[in-house]
């Protein structure tokens, strides 16, 4: 009978030096213990050495699809690269069986000098194909990474989109019992993407289990049933990866907040914003977490420094932490010139100072960070007067009960209703 379990992983550990002349000495010095038969003290960390996976457990069965999650440096990739035999762990077990498909690094398998054509062979032989094998499936993999014009050209000619459709062709039709993929599906462009998960849930359906690392979470989402989140090369949750998904998130969004905040004042200096605040709708206005789809206020203080015309525009930005524009909200004190009105600007008289409340009504944000930059411009000039960026942060979480589906690949959907008060 075939043994299911295709990985095994226990308690699995890997150590990197951060100084390079030390890390070098280390080499040096594990070597020549290793020839005279002494120990190289693999699980004791030395001088300026960390643990880049710490303590990692999980096993894979044929037909399984696995996603890694975490931040940059969680140690993703070099758990990928344990599995492919690229790293030795330092201390624990792991154990693989049957073919294995590593896309871990763009082009890697490729000499640069040699056509895609020779590449194909020498990049099959080294994923364990015959060369009877490449011949039958030879067409197969050049229609699918569509670089047929191009295949007697030397891949040093091919531009990074063109390099993974080569590898990625390669490896799926290698038909390997394992495949490991990190992050390279980022480099081609949607349709691309889309044909390689419909060929890897299609490989998957015979079998093939599936490691996927990536950042985007609609592609985790789509391809993945379990998860692993990792957190500084420690192991945080292994389970359903909608579960996972949320964890995950959960772990930024903490992060983010407890980061030192830095507003930046800009303008010139004519008005001056302060004390923003971003809360849910009747709630404890020092609590930055926002249940989705619940009304939330966007609070502030504003002052002019002088007598002004009376045509200020007060112009609120929501952007994701990571810069993307989500929903702008404007109001002002009287009519665009021509008297032109629109339904997402609201007009509101300011006095010299006060405090602004913005509520927002039935917003279409998905659990993550947002940010807040606040600004006062005249209506009929092309300059802030003051403002702040990056004024305020705040999460958007899962609901508390637990109970509703989130598909959190999804963007954020915009231009929700708001309402203003002024005091």
């Amino acid at each position: 009978m075939v043994d299911p379990c295709l990985a095994s992983v226990a308690g699995a550990g890997k150590k990197f030096c951060a100084v390079q002349p030390h890390s070098m000495y280390y080499g040096i010095r594990d070597v020549c213990r290793s020839m005279i038969g002494m120990s190289a003290e693999p699980g004791v960390l030395r001088p300026h050495e960390f643990w880049a996976v710490d303590d990692v457990t999980f096993s894979l069965k044929r037909g399984e699809r696995l996603g890694l999650l975490g931040t940059n440096g969680s140690g993703k990739s070099t758990v990928l690269r344990l599995l492919g035999g690229i790293y030795q762990p330092d201390r624990g077990r792991i154990e693989v069986r049957g073919r294995v498909g590593a896309l871990i690094a763009l082009g890697a398998g490729f000499h640069p000098l040699l056509t895609g054509r020779e590449n194909i062979f020498l990049n099959g032989a080294l994923l364990g194909m015959t060369t009877r094998d490449i011949k039958k499936r030879f067409d197969d993999i050049v229609e699918f990474a569509g670089v047929g014009e191009f295949l007697d050209a030397p891949v040093k000619t091919y531009s990074s989109g063109m390099h993974v459709r080569l590898g990625f062709a390669v490896a799926i039709h290698a038909e390997p019992d394992l495949l490991l993929i990190d992050e390279v599906l980022a480099v081609g462009d949607s349709v691309f993407q889309n044909k390689c998960i419909e060929k890897v849930l299609a490989l998957n359906e015979r079998g093939t289990a599936i490691i996927f690392v990536s950042h985007s979470i609609q592609a985790i989402e789509r391809l993945c049933l379990s998860g692993l989140l990792l957190n500084r090369g420690r192991q945080v949750f292994l389970g359903n990866i909608r579960e996972c998904i949320q964890r995950y998130y959960d772990d930024i969004g903490r992060t983010n907040l407890d980061q030192p905040h830095h507003p930046k004042a800009i303008g010139i200096g004519e008005a001056e914003i302060s004390d923003v605040r971003v809360f849910q709708a009747g709630g404890d206005p020092c609590n930055r977490n926002i249940e989705v789809g619940q009304d939330f206020t966007i609070q502030f203080r504003y002052a002019f420094s002088h007598e002004r015309s009376q045509t200020a525009q007060v112009r609120v930005w929501i952007r994701t932490h990571e810069g993307r524009d989500v929903q702008r909200l404007i109001f002002q004190e009287e009519a665009f010139p021509g008297g032109q009105g629109y339904d997402n600007v609201k007009i509101h008289r300011l006095e010299r100072s006060g405090t602004v409340s913005i509520t927002v009504r039935k917003p279409r944000l998905f659990p993550q960070s947002f940010c807040v930059d606040i600004a006062i411009a005249p209506i009929d000039r092309g300059v802030h007067l003051g403002g702040l960026a990056n004024a305020a942060l705040f999460n958007v979480i899962p609901p508390q009960s637990g109970h509703s589906y989130f598909e959190y690949g999804h963007t954020t959907v915009t231009d929700f209703d708001y309402v203003v008060a002024l005091s």
